[in-house]
């Protein structure tokens, strides 16, 4: 199955569309695990456990797995999400030229689907694109406060930048695997990029901590009822320096389900 099938069978599964973002700071570690052998891996393992109830998926951010150790815990990471029967969407954001390229896209190996940023084009995204079976989740309007530095820039047509980007990604969906990113932080421009890529699903990051608009993510982020909407320091982080950690992120992340469930 093609992986935004394999996503709606979760969502279906567990009532949510809900995207756990799974990046252990590894300066915000709990005493509990800091002295595990692989202390992102017994985070995140814990988190798993707390959340898989209420996640349609899984993000783990690769920069904060980038060392030996680190690469390590993501893999076991992945493993342990997968069996749980959730999806796992790996925050990459990459994009590059040939070789460099098909080694990135050997991530999806282990992965069930991957963010790419398009400023090189369609050629620096193939290795991505040719891999039918694994989502692709294009950047086009981010939830940062510079994203509109170079994303809301006026072509000579009229077309700001994430718009056009929208919908090449659009064109390129040859096998049905392509999804854009597009942040809860501008609902305005979420709400154009729907109009303008009505069947393609998004994923909805700056929910949590970032203070987006829920209900515009789930309006205007689910094409026929996938997508996913991310919260990362809100879920994982909400029981910092509580003893019970793990089942703050539980509530946190089942609180999140219901509210967007309300938009649903």
């Amino acid at each position: 199955m093609q992986f935004f099938d394999d996503l709606a069978t979760r969502i279906d599964r567990v009532d949510s569309v809900v995207s756990v973002g799974l990046d252990p700071d590894p300066s915000r570690l709990p005493p509990s695990v800091a002295d595990a052998d692989l202390p992102r891996w017994a985070f995140n393992r814990r988190i798993i456990d707390a959340t898989h109830e209420h996640a349609a998926a899984y993000k783990p951010n690769v920069a904060f797995y980038e060392d030996a150790d680190g690469w390590r815990a993501l893999r076991e990471t992945i493993a342990y999400a997968h069996g749980k029967d959730v999806p796992v969407v790996l925050d990459a954001k990459r994009g590059d030229i040939g070789n460099t390229a098909r080694q990135y896209a050997q991530l999806l190996d282990d992965a069930d689907a991957i963010t790419v940023n398009p400023y090189l084009g369609q050629d620096s995204l193939q290795p991505f694109l040719s891999r039918a079976d694994k989502g692709v989740f294009v950047l086009a309007r981010t939830s940062n406060p510079g994203g509109s530095d170079v994303q809301d820039l006026e072509l000579a047509d009229g077309d700001r930048v994430f718009e056009r980007v929208a919908e090449l990604a659009a064109s390129w969906n040859e096998h049905g695997n392509v999804a854009l990113v597009v942040g809860a932080t501008a609902p305005e421009e979420l709400e154009a990029v729907r109009e303008l890529v009505p069947s393609l699903p998004f994923l909805v990051p700056g929910v949590g901590a970032q203070g987006g608009d829920a209900e515009a993510a789930v309006e205007f982020g689910l094409a026929d009822g996938v997508g996913l909407v991310n919260s990362s320091r809100g879920i994982i982080f909400a029981g910092e320096g509580e003893k019970r950690w793990a089942a703050a992120a539980g509530s946190a992340a089942k609180r999140l389900k219901r509210r967007l469930n309300e938009f649903r």
